[in-house]
């Protein structure tokens, strides 16, 4: 384990350097109360179809989401894939029980439950906010991806994995004069016709620094990335809707930056916002930003 400094140079949490070690910490009650005594009272899914003005695709989105008192967890599912029944398994039940659910999305969405209540997002925790606008649903897209691209500390010119395409955030990079291999299990192609590939691992090696959508961990495709990041000594920066509250525990082992985004989300409304940037042990937070 290694420890993240807060505000003020105070102990903020410890990371950890797997995605199991983490799961075993919070079952020991490490991380805070005793997971057995927290109980889920709110499951809910979140689904949406966009096609912002201006861009000839579109895209879906869903979402697991548990509310653990003031908190809630997410984890985004390939829309049509999460069964009516998780949310049934979900209300009433245990955070312990649920760190051993069959379902990985519901896993996931309980950890990240149990983190965003233990510790929730703020400079506190190692966190610098940095402010969406209100606007279109374009514009908080951008700006959205501005606070991700700004994570990534490579020269123009070199090259970025983006795992999970987001056409605005190819947009920043490119506005950064950074090139980048658009990677998604879906395949197909990006908004101005770029090959999207589907094997993460075998587009990485030629690949300066990975940006990667929490997504990764409700599919079971993270750690393979973090143990490539880390063995290669690349940046690994993630933009995280699912697991905001996970990723950031595994600062200095693999990953090196995460823009954290808990619900709600910059595409439910048009108001100000809000995403939580952290960077890892030897990086400033705050750099840049202007709050």
């Amino acid at each position: 384990m290694t420890a993240v400094t807060g505000a003020a140079g105070a102990p903020a949490y410890e990371t950890y350097p797997t995605y199991a070690d983490l799961v075993g910490g919070v079952r020991a009650g490490g991380l805070g109360p005793d997971p057995a005594t927290q109980r889920i009272t709110v499951a809910f899914t979140t689904r949406q179809a966009v096609r912002h003005d201006g861009r000839g695709t579109g895209y879906r989105n869903e979402v697991l989401s548990l509310r653990l008192g003031e908190a809630v967890g997410s984890c985004a599912v390939e829309p049509g894939t999460l069964p009516d029944s998780a949310l049934d398994d979900c209300v009433g039940a245990d955070v312990a029980r649920l760190l051993e659910h069959p379902l990985p999305p519901v896993r996931v969405a309980a950890l990240d439950a149990y983190l965003m209540h233990a510790a929730p997002h703020g400079p506190e925790s190692g966190a610098c906010p940095f402010p969406l606008p209100a606007g279109s649903s374009l514009e908080k897209s951008r700006a959205r991806s501005h606070a991700v691209a700004e994570l990534i500390d490579l020269p123009p010119g070199a090259t970025v994995l983006v795992i999970g395409v987001v056409n605005s955030l190819l947009e920043a990079l490119r506005a950064r004069g950074l090139r980048y291999v658009p990677c998604d299990l879906k395949g197909g192609t990006t908004e101005w016709g770029e090959p999207v590939v589907t094997d993460a691992l075998a587009a990485a090696g030629r690949c300066a620094a990975l940006l990667v959508s929490g997504m990764t961990l409700g599919n079971g495709t993270f750690e393979p990335l973090r143990r490539h990041a880390r063995r290669h000594g690349k940046q690994l920066v993630m933009f995280a809707q699912t697991g905001s509250a996970v990723l950031p525990r595994f600062l200095g082992h693999g990953v090196s930056a995460v823009c954290a985004e808990p619900y709600p989300f910059f595409w439910l409304d048009g108001g100000a916002g809000v995403v939580h940037r952290y960077r890892g042990p030897h990086g400033n937070s705050c750099q840049g930003v202007h709050i």
